[in-house]
């Protein structure tokens, strides 16, 4: 399988649910469309269909035609003409989701993505034009978005947040439901770091003090002070992330680590994952490494890109922001990434622990392509009869506290562990 959460996770539209409230009424639905309408070219020559390469040649008619159902009535598309746009973002999803799903996912064609999100817009469009809950809308939406390319200067994204003001805000949890515990026979202990191993801390350092003792000697430090202005600082909690992304369809990982057999993921909203896996927690599932922000624009308002990212050498659009959402337990294998990276823990612990480069080989990276930045060794319960050298490794570890922001230079080994329900900004730099 190619695409992230693929399979199980079809394209086909879902049926309504009781649960995502009422069809809006006419003449609320009426003003909806009208909203919705203006983010779409004036006239039917301007949505031009444009692909970024070669498709089957049924692929170009059948836009066409759902096309022309769009822009075919003067208002709103009647049951009809809605009922057979739906059809044709059914069939456009259901096409380029086979090829979506064959190969490795770099190797998709971008003009294929660019017809999923086409079949994801009609098939949204439809929902709206056929006065269905809006729940089903957002989260054809979001499959777009996840899955597939932009087109029309990113209109899936505009359109979400369309419709996103329309749905009701998410409920609280209940206060039953925030008392849940999970029944751990064993949980680990708090790690202590050794004051011989402990990464150094810094208050604010200035650009040039951080250029000149971390970022060019390529050392790791943990920042404090420099966030504390975010206001995700005061805002964030699990319960604001129910009411302002439950109904949100993201990526989420289901297992403790992804080095594990049984590692998989899904697709889900963000309310179902917080219910699963953050107030119940039965298992590990770790919302991790997913560019949220891009997802929802009303979050990243919230926080924002650290002054020291302008010492590197790209633009600020090259740098990746990545959000890590989890319950107590989730653990990142030691690995290597080929960037620098900023590490800002929102709320909740993390132990952290850091490997120069120098030592890789008392590491023992997998062999394999795929895992080759990954090492095969548990750190916090190592094998040492068949990693022996890894005791040579030397290390410096942290617990990352709400405010801090962890410097990890490029190429320089870590292990993370989260020992509370957590939230992380990650920041990748050139």
């Amino acid at each position: 399988m190619a695409a992230p959460g693929g399979g199980a996770e079809g394209p086909a539209a879902p049926a309504a649910d009781p649960a995502e409230g009422p069809a809006a009424g006419p003449a609320a639905n009426g003003a909806l469309w009208a909203e919705v309408r203006a983010l779409l070219p004036g006239a039917e020559e301007g949505l031009t269909l444009a692909l970024s390469g070669e498709v089957e040649d049924c692929v170009l008619p059948l836009l066409r035609r759902a096309r022309g159902l769009l822009y075919g009535a003067a208002g709103r598309p009647g049951e009809a003409a809605a009922a057979a746009l739906r059809r044709l973002g059914d069939v456009l999803r259901d096409y380029s989701w086979e090829k979506l799903n064959t190969g490795p996912w770099r190797e998709v064609s971008k003009a294929w993505r660019q017809v999923y999100t086409y079949g994801c817009l009609f098939g949204a469009l439809a929902e709206v034009a056929a006065g269905r809950p809006l729940a089903s809308a957002v989260r054809l939406c979001d499959m777009g978005l996840l899955m597939g390319a932009s087109v029309l200067d990113n209109v899936l994204a505009r359109l979400v947040r369309v419709l996103q003001a329309h749905l009701p805000r998410g409920k609280r949890r209940a206060a039953a439901e925030g008392s849940a515990k999970r029944v751990r026979i064993d949980p680990p202990p708090v790690p202590v770091v050794q004051p011989e191993d402990a990464l150094p801390h810094l208050h604010c350092p200035s650009l040039e003090h951080f250029r000149d003792n971390y970022l060019i000697p390529q050392k790791p430090v943990v920042l404090e002070g420099i966030i504390d202005h975010w206001p995700c600082m005061k805002k964030w909690s699990v319960d604001y992330f129910c009411q302002v992304a439950g109904c949100r369809t993201v990526p989420v990982e289901l297992g403790t680590r992804y080095t594990d057999e049984e590692w998989s993921q899904k697709l889900m909203t963000v309310g179902d994952f917080i219910n699963q896996y953050i107030v119940n927690e039965n298992s590990v599932g770790y919302l991790a490494q997913h560019q949220l922000f891009d997802q929802i624009p009303e979050l990243k308002e919230d926080i924002s890109i650290p002054d020291y990212c302008c010492l590197g050498e790209g633009e600020e659009d090259d740098i990746t922001i990545n959000a890590w959402f989890g319950p107590e337990g989730t653990i990142s294998p030691l690995h290597q990434d080929p960037q620098q990276n900023f590490l800002a823990q929102v709320f909740g612990r993390k132990y952290i622990r850091l490997y120069s480069p120098q030592d890789s080989e008392n590491l023992y990276p997998h062999e394999s392509q795929i895992l080759h930045n990954t090492s095969q060794v548990d750190v916090e319960d190592p094998d040492l009869v068949k990693f022996p050298n890894f005791r040579k490794a030397a290390f410096q570890s942290c617990i990352l506290m709400p405010g801090q922001v962890l410097f990890i230079p490029v190429k320089y080994w870590h292990y993370v562990r989260s020992l509370d329900i957590s939230f992380s900004v990650s920041f990748w730099w050139s």
